[in-house]
């Protein structure tokens, strides 16, 4: 669903109340495991947010079979509704 589009040269969402973003309730199911690495540490939260386009990837791929390669899911003629 989101997307950064530009209209005369200009991003038209200037800010994330005109910026449609992806809701929890739209996501897929995201199992986080942690594996101690026993060296500096980091982030426990921030880096799952990576796998969240992988996994509507693959949950879409499970529901109807084909491949998405494109987000907004809108370019591939999908939708959330």
């Amino acid at each position: 669903m989101p997307e950064i589009s530009v209209e005369n040269g200009r991003i038209k969402q200037q800010n994330l109340d005109t910026y449609p973003l992806l809701k929890l309730a739209s996501t897929p199911r995201i199992e986080t495991v942690l594996v101690p690495s026993y060296d500096f540490w980091g982030g426990v939260g921030e880096p799952t947010i990576c796998v969240v386009g992988p996994a509507v990837a693959n949950a879409v791929f499970a529901a109807i079979g084909g491949s998405v390669r494109n987000f907004p899911l809108s370019k591939e003629g999908l939708s959330l509704a």
